[in-house]
């Protein structure tokens, strides 16, 4: 149904918020650019292309033959490499950057990016075996492998960091973030491409987990959901902005087991073989094969009273 009332104030409320976006280049709008951004919509479908090389047989063609799975996938990874050449271009070029101001330069810049990427696939299908088999070595109600790549939100979220992670090591732009913060978008689980992590990571269930930009995770670590590995505190530079690029997140070693709510914060590290029990707070560094628990305290007042009736 038609509203008239609203249909009568259109043209001024539409003059109203166009007239915010201003003349000059602001933050809030991409109007007339130089070149075009990069499509979100574009690199998620090129990223679920990759995860159908990653696990062929899963996602998409779900019936394929030896004879064919050759020719399926070198169709795909050419899909992917056209594709995403002409993302990390329209990337490039809206940096301020010298590079950004060079056509050839950027074009260049994006075929090595993909040439790179394409290069590490086996290695990170590697990792993204032994990933799944620890999702399915830590849950015992996991009843095989093909559940956890179906179903698992983890693998999701760590497939894709693994894949942006390469990406912000190439120092492409904007990209490794569109990836990771969809991931986000669709699993709660939120894990900065800049963060290093080593084989067999788990997520278990997942939501809430939020790993910063400097964090640095050893072989065979488990986190539960409402884990932070978080900064402890933003240095500012004496015009009071923030000093990026800093080490800021903590190093778990390998073998370490982190329970839901644990909040490990700052530039601290957490040795080998160690438990974080749940809803810890830690911000300073745990020696190797330590368990730290969230003991209640408890009142003075109640230290020493007897049990009365009814108490356990």
């Amino acid at each position: 149904m038609r509203n008239e009332r609203i249909h009568a104030r259109l043209g001024e409320l539409t003059q109203e918020l166009t007239r915010s976006y201003g003349r000059g280049p602001l933050p809030a709008h991409n109007i007339e650019p130089p070149y075009a951004l990069p499509s979100r919509k574009v690199v998620i479908a090129l990223l679920m292309r990759l995860f159908e090389a990653f696990f062929p047989g899963f996602l998409g063609k779900q019936y394929l033959t030896r004879e064919n799975v050759y020719f399926y996938i070198g169709a795909l990874l050419d899909e992917v490499a056209e594709g995403l050449s002409e993302q990390i271009y329209a990337a490039l070029r809206h940096e301020d950057t010298p590079v950004a101001r060079d056509h050839d330069e950027c074009r260049r810049f994006a075929e090595e990016s993909v040439l790179r990427l394409l290069e590490k696939l086996p290695d990170l299908r590697h990792r993204l075996i032994r990933d799944v088999e620890a999702g399915f070595d830590g849950d015992p109600a996991a009843k095989n492998f093909h559940e956890v790549i179906f179903s698992y939100p983890g693998l999701v979220a760590v497939a894709t960091y693994r894949v942006a992670h390469e990406l912000e090591v190439a120092k492409v732009p904007i990209l490794p973030r569109i990836m990771t913060e969809w991931a986000h978008s669709r699993t709660g689980i939120d894990i900065h491409p800049g963060g290093q992590s080593g084989a067999r990571f788990f997520t278990e269930h997942g939501t809430g987990v939020v790993i910063g930009e400097t964090s640095i995770i050893g072989d065979n670590v488990k986190l539960y959901q409402g884990v932070t590995l978080g900064a402890l505190s933003f240095p500012k530079d004496e015009r009071g902005k923030l000093i990026r690029g800093l080490r800021r997140h903590p190093q778990i070693c390998d073998n370490v087991v982190i329970y839901s709510g644990a909040t490990i914060l700052g530039d601290v590290t957490i040795g080998e073989g160690c438990v974080i029990g749940g809803n810890v707070w830690l911000t300073q560094s745990v020696d190797a094969h330590t368990k730290v628990i969230n003991t209640p305290q408890i009142p003075d007042f109640q230290r020493g009273k007897s049990k009365g009736k009814g108490e356990a």
